[in-house]
């Protein structure tokens, strides 16, 4: 195991100014990041580093032997860093966004090329992305859940709807019978079963969670689950009875690449938030992001 650079760069932030709060504004990272590299180095180091009071971190005797060893190659870091940064004015900015890859797909990733920035985009599950942008990993997450961390906002901007859709070649007759008579168990035994025209399989797009889907749309027991992203031009070409949950598909619809079967008993919606850092120092460019989604973007279904 080797220590991170990040993790001298917070303890000489704490050191100098003398609290967490401080430190984590001179990074521009949460105060939770900045606990959690302090942790990471006393845990390698194997030493207490400060002495934690309510008023102020006062370094210990290993604290003060430490800051004394690494000042110096910090600080020719940092001049380093300065010296570079102005050779190279001309150098794009990067921001690091959080999302599920249909979000991704459907909205940004055609209008990539015309941005004056660098992005980096995470895909994965919405806790872990909350957490990454506490701890300044990310710059911005769209996500419909809320976290509870403290130095996160969240911004509501639209909404995804759910629905059970097909490919427009797929024989869904059997089944929106049994959808127009509500007989929703029988409904749903002919999605798990494989006789008949019953669907071989269900596709669902991997951000969504695919049981909360099911207690909505069709009430059962549980079924097989393919957590497997698709776009909508090959769901469009399927002859097979293949169905599929997806939240971005108004167009294809209303093209007729796909037809819906059902919008479920009652209608499915997540409202979707952007989530940020209370202080972060890529403002513009993340109001930049946020209205490239707002007018670009298809929300919702």
């Amino acid at each position: 195991m080797k220590w991170n650079l990040e993790w001298l760069r917070t303890f000489k932030a704490i050191y100098e100014t003398g609290t967490l709060s401080a430190a984590a504004q001179e990074l521009f990272i949460s105060q939770p990041g900045v606990s959690l590299h302090l942790n990471s180095l006393e845990a390698f180091t194997g030493h207490k580093l400060f002495d934690r009071s309510a008023r102020r971190m006062v370094p210990t005797e290993k604290g003060k032997i430490l800051y004394n060893y690494i000042i110096d190659p910090l600080k020719k870091l940092e001049i380093g860093e300065q010296h570079f940064h102005n050779r190279a004015l001309d150098e794009r900015i990067t921001i690091s966004i959080g999302m599920c890859f249909e979000t991704f797909q459907y909205t940004l990733e055609e209008h990539i090329a015309q941005l004056p920035f660098n992005l980096i985009i995470k895909f994965g599950e919405y806790p872990q992305m909350q957490q990454d942008l506490d701890n300044g990993l990310l710059d911005l997450i769209i996500t419909p859940q809320k976290g509870n961390q403290q130095n996160l906002v969240y911004q509501p901007f639209s909404k995804e709807r759910i629905v059970l859709i097909a490919g427009c070649q797929t024989d869904t007759t059997e089944l929106e019978a049994l959808l127009q008579d509500n007989k929703i168990k029988e409904a749903s035994q002919l999605l798990k079963n494989s006789s008949g025209t019953a669907p071989q399989r269900i596709w669902i797009t991997s951000g969504i969670s695919g049981q909360h889907i099911l207690a909505n749309i069709l009430i059962s027991a549980p079924i097989t689950l393919y957590p497997i992203s698709v776009p909508l031009y090959v769901v469009s070409a399927i002859t097979k009875a293949f169905l599929l949950f997806l939240i971005f598909c108004a167009e294809a619809i209303a093209s007729g690449k796909i037809k819906l079967v059902w919008e479920g008993q009652s209608p499915v919606e997540n409202t979707l938030y952007f989530g940020t850092r209370k202080k972060t120092m890529y403002q513009e460019e993340i109001s930049k992001l946020e209205t490239l989604l707002q007018e670009n973007g298809r929300f919702p279904y």
